[in-house]
């Protein structure tokens, strides 16, 4: 497949149209290589790990949720130059599918309402609200990291899942709307937490927004290059 033909079909999938506003010059070919693409790998973020995974695939094109590339570059040096020499070097194109793909249907917040497996779903103005009939602990364990969990769960039957930095007090309001009586979400700010209206879950951006980009690998016939943070809770 010709690069421009691929670049088609990944604007079907995922209009740019759809994407936040600050986004509009970070999603898209961000790195150009070969005309041509046969293999492809896919990941959440290209990192060097991942970057040099797909390169011994042979990948032609490395498609990714997040750009190396997010805030204005002024010098290119460190881990940002050793990636981006790595995907020169091998001529492979690297292609991101950020807030678009969080909005679209098929996309992040789909991909984590199926892992919970949601139904009676209701869309946000971004992230999903459904039912939920699995017991608190098995939610946690299938979201596949430790969480933190803000306020006192009585009930979990309608759950509200927003895949990355989902929690705004916008957000919530909108899920309380929507019936929920739980918010899913990752990086929760002090200010906002202290004003919760519904107890919240939350989980890593990681856990939260890996499983779209590897659902979309797979729906594909791409490879998924995993590279989850390493970390740890001590208490």
């Amino acid at each position: 497949m010709k690069l421009s033909a691929f670049i088609d079909q990944m604007e079907e999938i995922a209009p740019g149209s759809l994407a936040e506003e600050f986004d509009s010059d970070r999603i898209g070919l961000v790195v150009e290589g070969t005309e041509d693409i046969g293999v492809v790998a896919a990941a959440l973020d290209p990192t060097l790990k991942v970057v040099r995974s797909a390169a011994n695939l042979g990948a032609d094109m490395l498609v990714v949720h997040h750009t190396p590339l997010f805030t204005p570059v002024t010098r290119i040096v460190g881990t940002t130059a050793r990636i981006l020499r790595m995907l020169l070097e091998n001529e492979m194109n690297l292609f991101v599918m950020h807030t678009n793909f969080d909005h679209v249907e098929g996309g992040i917040n789909d991909a984590l309402a199926d892992l919970l497996a949601l139904s009676n779903r209701s869309r946000m103005s971004l992230g999903i609200v459904g039912d939920c009939q699995l017991p608190l602990d098995e939610m946690i364990r299938l979201l596949g990291c430790g969480v933190r969990i803000h306020g006192t769960i009585t009930s979990h039957t309608r759950i509200a899942v927003v895949g990355g930095s989902g929690f705004s007090a916008d957000l919530m309001d909108e899920a309380v709307a929507l019936g929920a009586d739980v918010f899913i979400s990752s990086e929760l700010k002090h200010s906002i937490g202290r004003q919760i209206p519904l107890p919240c879950i939350e989980a890593t951006h990681y856990a939260l927004e890996s499983p779209g980009m590897e659902a979309l690998s797979g729906r594909m016939g791409w490879t998924y290059c995993d590279d989850p943070p390493t970390s740890c809770l001590l208490v």
